[in-house]
């Protein structure tokens, strides 16, 4: 066999290529490499260098929320010395926060049962009364006590004692029956939470007070724990709930609602702040130059010109004699005539804002004594009275032929006095007398002296048929569209001149008749004396005045018309021992469908001492049950109102 040996020179040629092809291979992969590497680079620094950023702060970099403090409400009270003190009727307080560990939680059961008897049992209780309200049965039982007018749709009529027997029995059945229905669903709905093991957290109650928290610790110290935040937290609770209104949670964030707190959300919330910091390794935050740092700025504080003595009396009485009228609701409110600034303002029911949600309806939230409009019945007359004598077509003297009814052109029915009934006409009568007798016949020949047009120019210029503008959520507005026609029919404006067929909120015919006790002028009503930022600024209100409506002769006039009323009217009742006393009674009907209703609201609008009046007066009760007139209800709390305040104010007596 014969071997061929390549030449050397050629072996060595093909040595140095293979090397090269290795060299080359190797640099490929480098400059791949390499490449790569840049590109990553390009894309951490440049193309996604947001994102790596958020990603690392997120490890290392600390972003918080400073929240405000929110600004507080406080309310007025003078001591013997006639120095005035603050007292907070809106704060912010610290509650617990109750969260479970069920993974700590050894018996779910129990837990469940003892939250359930804490937080829920008064609340179901609650529940079954008002559906048991609700059961013609029930009804039968205790027609007291039953909701609207469910009359049980069964041939019981008078039922004998073993029917009432089994009645009680079929109702304490539902009752059980309804109990255990919602309390195994609220027990259910802890266990649901309770029952995990190995999850480390599950909120079960906020905004819990010291008392019930020390309640729910003792359950299972290991299993439930909490953490404190800050509420708000209403130290009056129900008195002038109306006026405040709440802070609630609207899509997870606390905000103000109704009333004053939804009004100044604003002011009283403050601005939030911004913190940045980073988080060193021991867990520490630092706070370094190129870090944000921006403080909150807390809540500015509310002072009222509420009276803490006058309005705690009003509403305390107010709820009392409204239930005892078997009344569906009732308001008053304290004017101070010469500004409009508010005294006093209540309205019933009312509600805890510290337990805002519990409220059977939430209608509750909304403030009567601005809110609800309503045909204000024979307390206008004045206001008619008024136009008429300051465009001098009547006066206290000027006289007419009352034959107890009217009829009026276009309408086929006759208008009548409240009293034609009993005591038919009264023959000539003079203005005084209209107004001390209360005579729909008077007022409506007092509109006619000066014309519709005139009148209803009259009813504007006092203020209705728009707003008031008081610093309150929720304010409602008259309605005197019949009167804003071009041509108004004769019908609407003589049921307007007493009352009817027009609407008012009571802050409206207060306001009005402050306007004519205030020598004519009209003012703007307000409840907010001043407004103080936390770094000390005041925004303080000045009492403000709208218009003239009438002459200050006028006003003086009527003024002692109503008077006379109180002296020897329907108001007699209304007579405070040593002072003169003006006002005027209203019983109005409340219009239903096709006319008026058998539902009546009384009213009464009053002021003292006459000469120079500190105060001026309204209590309205609607539909009370007891009695037919308001001369037996509203006036009767109206003089004991009256008289706590002319002795609150020290004010001598004139008489």
């Amino acid at each position: 066999m014969i071997r061929y040996n390549k030449p050397k020179k050629l072996e060595n040629k093909q040595k140095k290529e293979n090397k090269n092809s290795r060299l080359q291979i190797l640099a490929t992969i480098i400059f791949l490499f390499a490449g790569v590497l840049i590109y990553r680079l390009i894309s951490l620094q440049v193309i996604n260098y947001d994102f790596y950023v958020a990603l690392a702060s997120d490890q290392h970099l600390v972003e918080n929320e400073l929240m405000p403090k929110r600004g507080r409400i406080f309310i007025q009270d003078s001591n013997e010395n006639k120095e005035k003190k603050f007292y907070p009727v809106a704060t912010n307080k610290d509650f617990a926060f109750i969260y479970a560990v069920p993974k700590k939680i050894k018996e779910p059961q129990r837990v469940a049962e003892e939250l359930y008897k804490i937080f829920d049992e008064k609340g179901v209780n609650k529940e079954v009364e008002k559906v048991l309200r609700e059961d013609p049965f029930f009804a039968l039982l205790f027609p007291d006590k039953k909701i609207g007018n469910n009359i049980a749709s069964t041939t019981i009529v008078n039922p004998s004692a073993e029917e009432l027997k089994d009645l009680k029995e079929l109702v304490e059945i539902k009752r059980i029956a309804e109990t255990k229905l919602r309390k195994d669903q609220k027990i259910k709905e802890y266990i649901v939470r309770l029952d995990k093991p190995g999850d480390p957290y599950e909120p079960i109650k906020r905004k819990v007070d010291d008392e019930i928290l020390k309640q729910v610790l003792a359950i299972d110290p290991i299993g439930l724990s909490f953490f404190n935040e800050k509420h708000r937290y209403y130290p009056e609770k129900e008195m002038g709930s109306q006026i405040l209104g709440f802070v609630g949670f609207q899509d997870d964030k606390e905000e103000g609602r109704y009333g004053l707190e939804g009004f100044f959300n604003e002011e009283l919330t403050g601005q939030a702040g911004l913190i940045k910091a980073e988080r060193a390794a021991s867990g520490d935050l630092i706070i370094i130059n190129d870090r944000e740092l921006d403080l909150a700025k807390d809540g500015s504080d509310i002072f009222l010109t509420i009276d803490r003595s006058i309005q705690y009396m009003a509403c305390k009485r107010l709820g009392e004699e409204a239930m005892k009228y078997g009344a569906d609701g009732g308001s008053i409110i304290v004017m101070e005539p010469n500004t409009a600034a508010i005294i006093a303002m209540c309205s019933w029911p009312d509600y805890d804002p510290n337990n805002y949600s519990e409220v059977e309806s939430i209608n509750v939230y909304n403030n009567p004594a601005i809110f609800d409009s309503y045909e204000p019945g024979s307390i206008f007359k004045a206001i008619t009275l008024a136009a008429g004598i300051n465009e001098g077509k009547i006066s206290p003297q000027t006289t007419y032929q009352d034959k107890g009814f009217r009829m009026i052109q276009g309408w086929d029915k006759p208008i009548k006095n409240s009293d034609y009934e009993t005591h038919g006409g009264h023959g000539v009568v003079d203005m005084n007398t209209v107004l001390e007798l209360s005579l729909n016949t008077g007022t409506i020949f007092a509109m006619e002296q000066m014309g519709s047009a005139k009148f209803a120019e009259y009813v504007k210029a006092f203020g209705f048929g728009e707003k008031t503008g008081i610093e309150l959520e929720t304010e409602g507005v008259s309605n005197i569209s019949s009167l804003q026609k071009e041509n108004i029919r004769p019908i609407e404006a003589a049921t307007a001149s007493f009352g009817q067929g027009i609407t008012a909120t009571p802050l409206q015919m207060i306001t009005a008749y402050s306007a004519i006790i205030n020598e004519g002028i009209l003012m703007k009503p307000y409840i907010v004396s001043e407004i103080i930022s936390p770094g000390g600024v005041r925004s303080v209100t000045q009492a403000q005045q709208i218009r003239r409506v009438i002459t200050e002769k006028t006003a003086l006039t009527v003024s002692g018309m109503l008077v006379n009323v109180v002296d020897r009217g329907h108001s007699l009742k209304a007579q405070v021992n040593g002072y003169y006393v003006g006002g005027k009674t209203g019983t109005a009907q409340v219009a239903g469908k096709g006319g008026y209703t058998n539902k009546t609201i009384h009213t009464f609008i009053g002021f003292a001492p006459a000469e120079e009046p500190k105060f001026v007066l309204l209590v309205k009760f609607d539909n009370p049950k007891s009695v037919k007139f308001a001369d037996s209800s509203s006036v009767p709390l109206f003089q004991e109102l009256a008289a706590y305040i002319l002795n609150y104010y020290q004010v001598e007596k004139e008489r």
